[in-house]
């Protein structure tokens, strides 16, 4: 079998779009940071959601956040405010409460963390 050496395929440079908008950046690097810096309250985390809460409302849904006591961490339920249904929670409940348990399981097995 003999290979012999195809000829190889050139394809036209294509040159970079130059966008109709200017890139700007949204706000100064100083004040993109200004928000992280002050500690997280439960009274800021109160307003967030009612605000969340109240953008939502047209379309009939509210924001939740649940505590869970194994895990000692907050998930969010998102629920139709008719129905009282929870349509999503992030992360699921399930999943927490299986890595609740797993964690449990594992504390059995091993006596001492290292």
């Amino acid at each position: 079998m003999e290979i012999t050496k195809l000829p190889s395929i050139e394809f036209p440079r294509v040159s970079e779009p130059t966008p109709v908008v200017p890139k700007q950046p949204i706000a100064p690097e100083e004040n993109q940071h200004q928000e992280a810096d002050q500690p997280i309250t439960k009274e800021a985390i109160t307003d967030k959601v009612d605000s969340m809460n109240t953008f939502l409302e047209s379309a009939q849904t509210n924001v939740k956040f649940q505590f869970h006591e194994e895990m000692n961490v907050y998930y969010v339920q998102v629920i139709n405010s008719l129905t009282e249904e929870i349509l999503r929670e992030i992360p699921n409940k399930k999943f927490l409460d299986m890595y609740a348990s797993m964690a449990d399981m594992a504390g059995l097995m091993v006596d001492e963390k290292l």
